[in-house]
C-alpha cells in the first residue's frame, strides 16, 4: 500500500510545479536569479522530476513482450514529443513566452493537426506503456496532463512577464 501511494505522489509531483510556473512566472524568474535562463532551469528541474516518475513507474512495471499496438502508440507519442521539442526548442517547451521571451509561431506538423501535440504525444506514450504498468498509475499521470491542458488553455496574459529582448 505505501509503495503504491509513494508511486502516485511521485507521478503527480511535477504538476504543482508546472501549475506554479504557469501562474507565477515572475516569481520563478526571481527564484532563478539574474543571469539564469528560467526556461533552462525549468527544464533541469523537469528532467529530474521526469526521471523520478520513470523510476517510480519502473518499480510497479511488469516487463514482458508487449502487443504491437503498445509499441506503435509509444513510438508515435515519442515522435510527437520529439517534433514539438525540435520545432519549439527548450524555451518554447519550457514556458519561455511566459518568461517574456519572444518566440516564433510554429505551424509545421504536429501543430495544426493536434491542439496540444506534446501532451497528446505524452498521453499516447503512457497508453502505450499500459501493457507494463497498472492502469491506476497510467490514469493518474494522464489526469495530470489533462489538468495542465486545462490550465494552459485558460491563459492569463497578465501572468506573463513583460517582454525581454
Amino acid at each position: 500500500m505505501w509503495h503504491g501511494l509513494i508511486v502516485a505522489v511521485v507521478i503527480l509531483l511535477p504538476f504543482p510545479f508546472y501549475w506554479y510556473l504557469w501562474n507565477f512566472p515572475d516569481r520563478w524568474m526571481q527564484i532563478c536569479g539574474k543571469g539564469v535562463n528560467p526556461s533552462h532551469r525549468m527544464a533541469q528541474v523537469s528532467h529530474l522530476l521526469k526521471a523520478l516518475q520513470f523510476f517510480a513507474l519502473l518499480s510497479v512495471a511488469t516487463i514482458s513482450r508487449p502487443p504491437l499496438i503498445c509499441i506503435a502508440l509509444l513510438a508515435f507519442g515519442q515522435y510527437l514529443n520529439y517534433r514539438v521539442y525540435a520545432l519549439l526548442g527548450e524555451e518554447g517547451v519550457y514556458y519561455g513566452a511566459s518568461f517574456g521571451k519572444k518566440l516564433p509561431w510554429v505551424e509545421k506538423f504536429p501543430f495544426g493537426y493536434f491542439r496540444d501535440p506534446q501532451y497528446v504525444g505524452s498521453i499516447l506514450s503512457l497508453i502505450g506503456c499500459s501493457f507494463w504498468v497498472p492502469w491506476q498509475f497510467i490514469s493518474l499521470w494522464i489526469a495530470g496532463y489533462i489538468f495542465m491542458i486545462l490550465i494552459e488553455r485558460r491563459e492569463n496574459p497578465n501572468s506573463r512577464v513583460s517582454q525581454i529582448s
